[in-house]
């Protein structure tokens, strides 16, 4: 069964892990105070969900190197965007996962 941190209804599957990215910041690094179309959606967030692990030849499955409740950095176009109960979420790879962040 998959890992889940918090009760959300999306279960991802096989090698897949579900992300909520991280907030936008409102304001850069210079003071300038950004409005919603000039922020940059980042590319980290955490792990909420990860899938059962990718199935090999022989009928076993891969452990993740990730987990719930990680902070991960991630390609820019990873996984594919969802909402679900007004939240926003990424299904994406565990490939796409640069690395862990603390």
């Amino acid at each position: 069964m998959a890992k889940t941190a918090k009760k959300v209804a999306i279960r991802p599957l096989g090698d897949k892990v579900l992300v909520q990215r991280l907030a936008a910041a409102d304001i850069s690094a210079g003071g300038i105070v950004l409005p919603d179309s000039a922020k940059e959606k980042p590319a980290e967030g955490t792990i909420i969900a990860l899938g059962e692990g990718r199935l090999l030849e022989d009928g076993s499955r891969t452990e993740f190197t990730v987990g719930v409740g990680n902070t991960v950095l991630f390609t820019s176009y990873a996984g594919t965007e969802v909402e679900w109960e007004g939240v926003e979420y990424l299904i994406m790879s565990e490939n796409d996962i640069l690395g862990i962040i603390g």
